[in-house]
């Protein structure tokens, strides 16, 4: 179930989260699934602030590939923070780096940014309008950046000056990819240079953009060097809008919009976005969405055939769903079916009375279900307008309040789509829905829009927000985060980091180390039984930023050996590598599943939490390492794992880093226990709240007992190349040496009681 917690900060605290915020975030993201929104906190003066300011989780709202063969993408991120060849820096002709971007580019990636531009210009002069010249990006985490000038306009420009700069914008992005050209970068951000300090107008210069990306692309020569992905990236919600809405009408519909038409073309849309939720208002059937979920409102005795809108939802489906929802259990003011005949996975059938109150709190519960089951859409029909006797304004008041009010305290790193749908035949309703869209959507773009509205017809501007960190997720995660992150902020001169991904740690990371250690921070690395751990001694605050940089550099390596293995998988299945992890009922599980549930009991583990993993390729490779030993049986065996490793293992399988044991007195292989009891043994530190097992189909084959020191199972015979399938130890713990040779089913989430 999602679930929120807030986490204040003071004293000690609050200085060293705005030293690392971003850092911070990245690192609870990707230890817990827990999204981090950071608010009252400025990291770049340490001074509380009006307005909230969310750290960014990099998001892509929309991708094309050109005739060339290059990706086109819109993304909303933090540029001084972006996994990228290039970062594309909007700079002045003396490469001041004084405001902005540039400003946040220079200090984010170090005093030496500031340096090489100074020596440049004193060498080479000021540049012109249109240049772009490219540097080293020093502590960012891109490879380049690339300086480019675009033109600069005063505030409020008229049209002729508009027009006299477009060719000098046209420029600057040619000069950029001039020098991805020449410097060979796969990859390159772009932001929308010129639009913010330097006055061009965003809605044309959205357009020039990506009309000039798509002409340098699709008219090169055929022995041009072109990039693999050009990314359109900024951080604020229009400059992404206005690159997306470019994007779709020049790259899909291959249409040019005059300069008056871009202007206007905001007004004209039917959708408005309120963080990481876009809510779109359009004409159709409900009962043909493809959305995630479609929502339906039922008649209070579940009789699918009462009503116009559950009548023809029930006709598409099919008589299974009314059979569905007759034997189900209702949750809050929802019940929840499969989609049968329908083009969605789910239906949630909303019970609503006259109130509302009640019809307010439904749409909210299904926004938060579907957030909460990892659902990316969801439609809705005008609900309330036939028998519950809504106006048609006030519905469309209600439901678009709930929306707001959902989008506001959401956050996740991904988009949810939410559609309102209209049956074509009905204008009155859909002229209520488009004037309440256009209300949200100037309420929205309003400066003092901070806060999460209430249900009432305006939103009010609030107080300055606390310093907190808000925290958002499952129930474990929020749980398991906040107790991961009150015991960091609490160390006291040392902080001791286990992960053996410290053992991938290579120049780039000790480069980061060594700068770290410059502010009195001392670094002690060691590897012993099988466990890397890091330590980090000093005074308490620079030591506790330090821990939580070295978190993050951890992060950013398990991320690209995700990425890497992922390869590797491509290679030897024919099969996409994809995975979901479908949470199960934990009071309704099959009777297959039973047994477990009485061996939890029996250790003092209370399960809260079943999900169960598919993942074809991983199954096409288990299947593969089957054949290969000829071995027709396998054994279902546990491994407890970390939380941050869940993920990884759901999508790339088993690997000797995740779960080391106590002590690998069998060898340094991947380690499972045939039961729960023996697993808390191998794996024997219990300080978490949570504890998440793994069980797993396991290929021990031909085995034969192990030894410390095992890299490889021993030779059966005189042939070292005829070696066993694994090494045990004793009757009950096996350890392989190959990840394929175990194929993950269930995660399994325990609460010790």
């Amino acid at each position: 179930m999602a679930s929120h917690l807030d986490f204040p900060l003071d004293g000690s605290a609050f200085n060293i989260v705005k030293k690392c915020g971003p850092a911070l975030s990245d690192v609870l993201e990707s230890k817990f699934g827990c999204v981090a929104t950071i608010e009252g906190v400025d990291f770049e003066r340490g001074l509380t602030f009006q307005q909230r300011r969310p750290t960014i989780v990099p998001v892509k709202r929309f991708a094309a590939t050109l005739r060339s063969g290059v990706t086109v993408s819109v993304w909303k991120a933090d540029l001084t923070n972006f996994q990228v060849d290039a970062v594309v820096n909007a700079a002045n002709t003396d490469l001041e780096h004084c405001g902005g971007l540039a400003a946040a580019l220079s200090h984010a990636g170090g005093p030496q940014i500031r340096k090489e531009s100074n020596d440049y210009i004193k060498r080479n002069g000021p540049l012109k309008t249109g240049d772009a010249i490219i540097s080293d990006a020093w502590s960012l985490p891109c490879k380049k950046i690339i300086h480019a000038v675009g033109p600069q306009l005063k505030r409020n420009p008229p049209r002729h000056l508009v027009q006299q700069a477009e060719p000098q914008l046209k420029r600057a992005i040619r000069s950029i990819l001039a020098r991805v050209r020449d410097h060979r970068l796969k990859t390159v951000a772009i932001p929308a240079i010129s639009s913010g300090l330097f006055n061009f107008p965003l809605p044309l210069c959205a357009e020039i953009i990506v009309s000039t990306v798509k002409d340098y692309c699709n008219y090169a020569s055929s022995g041009d060097y072109l990039p693999e992905e050009i990314m359109l990236v900024n951080n604020d919600d229009p400059s992404v809008q206005e690159m997306e809405r470019a994007c779709r009408h020049i790259l899909v519909s291959q249409t040019p919009m005059t300069y008056s038409q871009a202007t206007a073309a905001k007004t004209l849309r039917h959708d408005v976005q309120i963080g990481n939720v876009r809510l779109t208002l359009k004409r159709g059937r409900i009962e043909e969405q493809q959305t995630d979920v479609i929502v339906n409102t039922a008649s209070s005795d579940r009789d699918l055939s009462v009503g116009q809108i559950s009548n023809a939802l029930l006709s598409k489906a099919g008589s299974g769903m009314q059979h569905e929802i007759y034997g189900s259990y209702q949750k809050g003011n929802i019940i929840t079916t499969k989609g049968y005949h329908l083009q969605c996975k789910e239906v949630y059938h909303t019970f609503c009375t006259g109130k509302g109150q009640v019809l307010f709190n439904s749409v909210l519960e299904c926004l938060w279900n579907a957030a909460a089951s990892q659902h990316k859409s969801i439609a809705f029909p005008a609900i309330g307008t036939g028998a519950l006797s809504f106006s048609k304004s006030e519905a469309a008041q209600i439901m678009s309040n709930a929306v707001a009010d959902f989008a506001c305290k959401w956050k996740a790193p991904t988009m949810m789509e939410v559609h309102f749908v209209i049956l074509h035949s009905d204008n009155d309703t859909f002229k209520a829905f488009e004037e309440q869209m256009k209300t949200l959507q100037k309420t929205v773009s309003h400066p003092g829009f901070t806060q999460a509205p209430e249900h009432r017809d305006e939103f009010h501007e609030s107080k300055p927000p606390t310093p907190q960190i808000g925290l958002s997720g499952s129930d474990e995660t929020t749980r398991e985060a906040e107790r991961w992150l009150s015991g960091f902020l609490k160390s006291s001169g040392s902080v001791t980091i286990r992960n053996n991904f410290i053992l991938h740690f290579g120049k780039q990371e000790y480069l980061q180390l060594s700068r770290l250690a410059q502010n009195n921070i001392f670094f002690e690395e060691s590897f012993k039984k099988g466990q890397a751990e890091i330590t980090v001694n000093g005074s308490h605050e620079d030591v506790v930023v330090a821990g939580f940089q070295v978190e993050a550099m951890l992060c950013n390596i398990q991320r690209e050996f995700v990425k890497e293995e992922e390869q590797d998988m491509l290679l030897m299945s024919t099969k996409n590598v994809s995975f979901e992890r479908k949470t199960m009922k934990v009071d309704d599980v099959s009777h297959t599943f039973s047994d477990r549930v009485s061996e939890f009991k029996k250790d003092r583990l209370h399960m809260t939490k079943l999900e169960k993993v598919e993942n074809p390729a991983l199954e096409t490779l288990f299947n593969l390492k089957k054949k290969q030993l000829q071995c027709h049986t396998s054994r279902r065996m546990f491994q407890r794992i970390p939380a941050q490793f869940c993920g990884m293992v759901s999508h790339i399988g088993f690997r000797t880093e995740y779960a080391p044991p106590a002590d690998p007195e069998y060898g340094e292989g991947i380690y499972f226990a045939g039961t729960m009891k023996n697993a808390l043994k191998v794996w024997k530190d219990q300080n978490e709240e949570y504890l998440y097992f793994v069980e797993a189909e396991v290929l021990t084959g031909n085995s034969t007992p192990g030894k410390p020191g095992l890299i490889l199972p021993p030779a059966v015979g005189k042939d070292p190349l005829i070696m066993y399938d694994s090494v045990s130890g004793g009757s009950d713990v096996s350890v392989i040496f190959s990840s394929y040779q175990a194929l993950p089913r269930y995660i399994i989430t325990c609460k010790v009681v």
